[in-house]
């Protein structure tokens, strides 16, 4: 069935949106919409420098690879709180998140941003559905993003999905770094997220957590910085699963498989708890 696309002159406004996410707290239906948002983006030298400073992200003339989330996050925002997704945005949790860099992100754009949800499916705490996000230039799509979002407040029929696991690797330690009780802050500043579970302690102890998380795309942005030795230019693709949240104040330690086409990591927490498994390989298309 045919997406049928909104196209917008500029990015959402985000402190509506927000009211709106605040607001709702009901599901309201059992089928996602059929509906897309797209809109026209350039990249601000000034905000990618402090993005970059945020994610501990080396100089380049490529894009960091997780950036165009950043970009898309106001019609991401939009296309989760319209009145026709059936979902309350507060209580979604992002299980996994996939990127496919088709081509070198070079340039600052002009591009196309788009985002879409799709593919609803059971699962053993609720119900996921993918978030897709994709950005385009002149020549078609250079990248594709995948979040896989669980909605806990619905059950569907059936069987969840079987996850193909692929053999383990061995891995070693790579790279290991702070977060400190401010991580949370200083990314939603760049990345405009201000979710209460990432800023303060008192905040998200409003929804079960004993203390502020860090964002789970700043975990993947930080460990790719670590393994941009690992990773070509383009032609891959990275998958990651969010397991324990990153509890702020922390410190953390990435391991890693050899540089190779295929490979394996993991993020590490104190106490050696599992806070994010991922792996990457050559793109099929």
């Amino acid at each position: 069935m045919a997406i049928d696309w909104l196209d917008l002159d500029t990015p959402p406004a985000l402190p509506g949106l927000f009211l709106r996410a605040a607001l709702r707290r009901k599901v309201t239906g059992r089928k996602l919409p059929n509906i897309g948002l797209r809109c026209r983006v350039e990249v601000e030298p000034q905000h990618l420098a402090r993005y970059r400073q945020v994610c501990t992200i080396e100089n380049s003339p490529y894009l960091p690879p997780v950036y165009p989330h950043v970009l898309a996050f106001g019609l991401q925002m939009k296309l989760l709180t319209d009145r026709r997704f059936p979902f309350p945005l507060l209580g979604l949790v992002h299980l996994e998140n996939r990127i496919r860099v088709l081509r070198p992100l070079g340039g600052l754009g002009p591009f196309q941003i788009s985002v879409q949800v799709t593919d609803l499916q059971p699962h053993d705490k609720g119900a996921t559905f993918s978030l897709i996000t994709r950005l385009e230039d002149q020549l078609g799509l250079l990248w594709e993003g995948d979040s896989r979002i669980l909605c806990r407040a619905l059950r569907l029929e059936g069987q969840a999905p079987l996850r193909a696991e692929q053999p383990p690797l061995e891995l070693t330690p790579l790279a290991d770094w702070d977060a400190p009780a401010d991580t949370g802050r200083r990314y939603a500043r760049v990345a405009g997220d201000y979710n209460p579970i990432h800023l303060y302690a008192a905040t998200a102890r409003l929804f079960g957590f004993p203390r502020a998380i860090a964002h789970g795309l700043w975990n993947k942005a930080r460990s790719l910085a670590a393994l941009h030795a690992h990773l070509p230019q383009a032609g891959y693709v990275v998958e990651v699963r969010f397991q324990k949240p990153v509890l702020l104040p922390t410190h953390v330690a990435l391991q890693a498989s050899e540089p190779g086409a295929n490979g394996q990591f993991s993020l590490i927490g104190e106490g050696d708890t599992p806070h994010m498994a991922g792996t990457w390989q050559p793109l099929t298309v």
